[in-house]
């Protein structure tokens, strides 16, 4: 008897490990950039491609290239706010049907390029106005300022690409900058709240509370789309540890620097607890942690200083641009990001092509087998 289910013991413990192996397999196929998905998708129907395309474009902003990512940030915002994750879905669609209808190059329009600036513009117009929720006319600016990013994504590109530098959200912080100075808080049609100044007093300051900093830690990934809900942000964190587990620690870790670095200035504690002292610094840290930059002790250790010098240039930003009422919105993390990968010297040997940028983790295993080839073609000449 025992001779007989010794057999059937192994042939059921294969079974499961097969089973595992096909389980992980699958989970696997769902994290990274999906390229498999764009070759399935390829006779697919139009409306379906849309949505894959609009999808990956809300993962652009988190710097991802994923769309189950997007979807999931797409939840979140409609878990926050319905009016929100509307504007943002119009936002997306947008500034995506008019890069085809102009005839934009159709890889960046399959990757999402041409749908993120749309999203951010269309979130932050419904965040800055005072109308409240579910003021219809909105969606005219909303449309109208996210078809206008897809020219000026073209236009910057063809500068920025002498030099290898990708375009990022310089067409949202200018169309919301220009958008809000064109309304003014008084508008009788487009009004909005006008920004405060992250060094700006508090009449009524209390102490400090801890719990409340740590919450803004997590917040800080809310609010690079301008969400400020525990549970959403939570989601969106999620969304880019599906991506990539090494970018969702360096956000972490920069939106922790950009608190840290708006405790040492003092800032308001409403930045702090909402998030807003974070995000800049959660998006320059991932820029550079992984992103641009092929990961290794050195780039981390650069991720930190790119997250600490947003986070400070943000604090300098909203003081400034606060005196009139406008937000710094991510340019501080736009500007940190490009000027680091203008840098030379040693850490120039990492940095990645823009066409070649992939998940971190894909990163990291191009470089190795690069390295790897090196090395097999130095020993086959030597000998």
């Amino acid at each position: 008897m025992w001779m007989d289910t010794k057999p059937e013991a192994e042939e059921a413990s294969r079974s499961r490990a097969s089973l595992s192996r096909r389980v992980l397999n699958s989970l696997l196929l769902c994290t990274g950039d999906m390229e498999h998905l764009d070759k399935y998708m390829q006779d697919k129907l139009f409306v379906l491609q849309l949505a894959v395309w609009g999808l990956r474009g809300v993962a652009r902003v988190i710097l991802a290239n994923n769309p189950l990512s997007g979807a999931l940030v797409l939840a979140a915002l409609y878990w926050a706010s319905p009016w929100q994750g509307l504007l943002g879905t119009l936002g997306v669609l947008a500034s995506t049907l008019t890069a085809i209808i102009i005839g934009q190059d159709s890889a960046e329009v399959s990757a999402g390029l041409h749908g993120f600036n749309g999203m951010l513009v269309s979130l932050l117009m419904g965040v800055f106005s005072s109308a409240g929720d579910w003021y219809w006319w909105l969606l005219l600016p909303v449309c109208l300022g996210s078809a206008t990013c897809v020219f000026l994504f073209s236009g910057l590109s063809s500068v920025l690409d002498r030099w290898d530098l990708p375009v990022a959200v310089f067409p949202f912080n200018i169309i919301i900058v220009l958008y809000l100075l064109c309304t003014g808080p008084d508008n009788p049609y487009f009004p909005h709240h006008p920004a405060t100044p992250a060094g700006a007093l508090e009449p009524n300051s209390t102490e400090l509370i801890a719990v409340e900093v740590m919450h803004g830690i997590l917040l800080g990934v809310g609010q690079i789309f301008a969400c400020g809900a525990l549970g959403p942000s939570l989601l969106i964190l999620g969304a880019v540890l599906l991506y990539s587990p090494l970018l969702a620690i360096h956000a972490l870790l920069g939106s922790a620097v950009g608190t840290l670095a708006g405790l040492s200035m003092a800032v308001r504690h409403g930045s702090l607890y909402s998030g807003l002292s974070g995000f800049n610094g959660a998006l320059g840290c991932m820029a550079v942690g992984g992103l641009f930059f092929t990961f290794s002790w050195r780039t981390h250790l650069f991720a930190i200083a790119s997250a600490f010098l947003s986070a400070y240039a943000d604090i300098a930003l909203s003081n400034l641009l606060g005196t009139v009422g406008l937000p710094a919105c991510s340019w501080a993390a736009t500007l940190t990001a490009t000027l680091m990968l203008l840098l030379t010297g040693s850490l120039s040997a990492y940095r990645i092509p823009i066409g070649q940028v992939m998940a971190p983790e894909r990163n990291m295993h191009s470089r190795s087998q690069w390295e790897a080839g090196n090395t097999v073609e130095r020993e086959s000449t030597d000998v």
